[in-house]
């Protein structure tokens, strides 16, 4: 099993969700967080204002996926998010070596 863990931009998370389920995968956490990167020291607008990119907010998606779903999720989150500027984010994958659904006791690939 793979976590995945994106980074995105806020108004990029219902297109990476529908893709998501679009590929049957309907599990997802989604945080607000507040990050920088190459973008440090430009000024972005979000929702009009226009802000210092000191800490710029977005969404950290986390999704556990079997390991035969995880090039297809990487590929589908990538092309959501993508608007092509400055910003759109980082994907990272991990190994996930245990999984346990809490309701049922139900562990790895079941609890998924």
């Amino acid at each position: 099993m793979q976590m995945i863990v994106a980074v995105v931009k806020p108004n990029r998370i219902e297109a990476v969700k529908a893709a998501l389920v679009q590929l049957g995968i309907l599990g997802m956490t989604a945080i607000e967080s507040k990050g920088f990167a190459h973008q440090l020291g430009h000024n972005e607008r979000y929702r009009g204002p226009k802000m210092d990119a000191g800490f710029v907010p977005k969404i950290c998606v986390l999704v556990c996926v079997k390991d035969k779903e995880k090039d297809a999720a990487v590929k589908a989150i990538s092309t959501a998010a993508r608007t092509g500027g400055v910003g759109d984010g980082k994907i990272f994958v991990l190994e996930a070596s245990e999984v346990m659904r809490i309701r049922t006791g139900d562990r790895d690939e079941a609890a998924l």
